[in-house]
């Protein structure tokens, strides 16, 4: 530890954040991050715990606390604080593959976990992180780490989101040929097309794919396996196939009126607008999805949150976002101690900058829809909403939100994107390989493990835990790298 009174000495402080009304005029990041003197101090707030929750990545309450690459925070955080950024960098590297991601949309399990939460603020650990790569990249440190030896053998890395993409660097830099198939135009899966680019520039994205093709690893963009190329063809081709395609089956709202036009998945809406802004170098922007338009986003999650303020960006007339359970309390409840996971009431970007542009909260707790009420033309026009209750059900003993008798309103509609979360994988890519499934529709492992029902086949990320965060799908991309490697060559250094 640096300084045993840092935590005392120097409150917290983080990157500015440009205010909601300038923000909305475009599709760019947003904050502003400290000057490299500035970020020094912040590094000298960590305690250095005996007991570094913080790194744990453990699971308490049925939440992860701490982080799950299992960063050595203490130390690097004490390397910002003595201007050992070199030092720093090679310290993170040695459990994290792609900083430059989580420390821009990671929610920082870390800092929640921080001990500095039981008496002040957290330690800015995630733009300790960002600091330290941004540094990296700008001072040359990040550059392609090319195996000496080869090994002779093959592998297909089947989706090139961020648990592909840790897959595939680390089986590269094991010595393996890696090639990852990603069935869009543009590799990054997820994080180029579920996250809005006001929360990662896409050029962060290119700028590491460089890298990874420097060191070897080959991209096929627009080939989606199981349509265009078959498993079979994959087999014979490779000694291993990592399946790391994501669980993009999104969950569908079955109510009358559903078949109205504009009625869009929340990833699909996401992932056009930010095509149309790629295609077009950021000239255009999809205005026709939203302007001036009632827009209705169902889902109270990170991707409702950024359907929100995609939908400002295009010039929505109004957003209102439904959740059904209730309102969190502002502070965490007795039954949600520290280091769990804090369960408390969260006002993100996007809801911020709907207060700002609507005068309120876009959110409607403990409400659903139970109707789509389509115009003349089939396009959706109206909602027919009603608020729920908890109740307990007298069958299974289990609570559920049922809806409330005579709370039933209609409003105008005139965009629906459902943002209900994801079911699992999707059922083409795991027939073509015939790999088992759980009763969640991921692919079915051993626990702990990455191995697939199918010999040769493994799996990792979203498409094996469930829908969940980019650190989890590249702790799980690490992982299956290493379970690949140990089934390849009878042992791993991984």
């Amino acid at each position: 530890m640096g300084k045993p009174t840092g935590f005392m000495d120097y409150k917290r402080e983080t990157a500015k954040a440009l205010s909601p009304k300038e923000r909305i005029t475009n599709f760019n990041e947003f904050h502003t991050p400290l000057s490299r003197e500035k970020q020094t101090i912040q590094g000298a707030r960590c305690m250095a715990c005996g007991v570094p929750f913080c790194q744990s990545g453990m699971m308490l309450g049925g939440m992860a606390s701490g982080c799950p690459l299992n960063n050595l925070v203490p130390e690097t955080n004490d390397l910002v604080f003595t201007g050992n950024w070199k030092q720093a960098f090679n310290r993170l590297s040695k459990t994290h593959s792609f900083p430059e991601f989580t420390s821009r949309v990671c929610p920082a399990l870390c800092e929640h976990a921080c001990t500095c939460n039981l008496d002040s603020e957290p330690v800015a650990t995630k733009e300790n992180e960002r600091a330290i790569i941004e540094t990296a990249y700008e001072e040359g440190w990040v550059v392609p780490q090319i195996p000496k030896v080869r090994t002779g053998k093959k592998i297909a890395v089947i989706g090139s989101g961020p648990s592909g993409l840790a897959a595939a660097q680390q089986l590269n830099r094991r010595g393996h040929d890696v090639t990852v198939y990603e069935r869009f135009d543009r590799v990054g899966g997820l994080l180029r097309y579920g996250i809005p680019n006001m929360k990662l520039e896409k050029h962060i994205i290119d700028r590491r794919v460089k890298v990874m093709e420097a060191e070897g690893v080959k991209f096929v963009t627009s080939c989606n396996v199981g349509v265009d190329i078959t498993a079979e063809e994959l087999l014979k081709q490779y000694d291993r196939i990592v399946l790391c395609c994501g669980a993009s089956n999104p969950r569908d709202i079955n109510v009358p009126g559903r078949e109205s036009n504009n009625i869009f998945f929340a990833v699909d809406f996401l992932r056009l607008t930010t095509k149309t802004l790629l295609d077009s170098n950021f000239t255009k922007a999809p205005y026709e999805y939203a302007k001036g338009k009632n827009v209705l986003v169902i889902g109270g999650g990170d991707t409702g949150n950024d359907c929100v303020g995609t939908s400002i960006r295009l010039g929505a007339k109004s957003v209102i976002q439904l959740e059904m359970m209730p309102k969190p309390p502002v502070e965490r409840a007795a039954n949600n101690p520290w280091p769990e996971w804090p369960r408390v009431l969260k006002t993100d970007y996007g809801q911020e900058e709907a207060i700002a542009v609507f005068g309120q909260d876009p959110r409607i707790y403990q409400t659903t829809v139970t109707e789509f009420i389509p115009d003349k033309k089939g396009n959706v026009a109206k909602a027919k909403i009603v608020k729920l209750e908890s109740k307990k059900d007298e069958k299974t003993g289990r609570f559920m939100m049922v809806p409330v008798e005579g709370t039933e309103e209609i409003i105008p509609v005139d965009l629906v994107l459902i943002a209900a979360g994801f079911l699992g994988s999707q059922k083409y890519i795991t027939d073509a390989f015939q790999v088992a499934l759980n009763p969640r529709t991921n692919v079915d492992t051993k626990p702990g493990e990455y191995a697939t029902s199918v010999p040769r086949v493994f799996t990792a990320g979203d498409m094996h835990r469930g829908q969940s965060l980019v650190v989890w799908a590249i702790r799980e991309g690490r992982e299956a790298a290493r379970a690949v490697d140990e089934s390849l060559m009878g042992y791993t250094n991984l």
